[in-house]
């Protein structure tokens, strides 16, 4: 039977996705990557597009409890979290202990899109 070790060490220091969700100004080359990161979760999830959908509803509805969200969107709760924790990974949102709300990287983002 094979013995498997699993080591845990503390980072210190901040987050990174804290970091990369507080970097709000946007070079054309981080569009262009992270346009092509969603097209990618859009073309491989089973739901279809939805990550354009999820940080709409996000910035429309700051600090609105996931249930409520979820069902906005007709998802189930934890499939709802799953995926917006897909987002924060790129520093899109952020989450708190109620509700989500875009990230100045997920803002600026979001206005680069509106504005094309």
């Amino acid at each position: 039977m094979p013995v498997y070790r699993i080591r845990l060490r503390r980072i210190d220091g901040p987050d990174p996705r804290d970091e990369l969700a507080c970097a709000a100004s946007l070079t054309k080359a981080d569009v262009a990557a992270i346009t092509a990161r969603l097209a990618r979760m859009d073309r491989s999830s089973s739901r279809g597009p939805w990550t354009g959908a999820v940080l709409a509803l996000i910035a429309d509805r700051p600090g609105t409890v996931s249930t409520v969200l979820a069902e906005a969107m007709g998802w189930e709760r934890q499939d709802f979290k799953l995926h917006v924790g897909r987002l924060k990974v790129l520093g899109l949102t952020i989450s708190f202990d109620v509700g989500y709300r875009l990230s100045p990287r997920g803002e600026s983002y979001l206005h680069h899109l509106r504005t094309r």
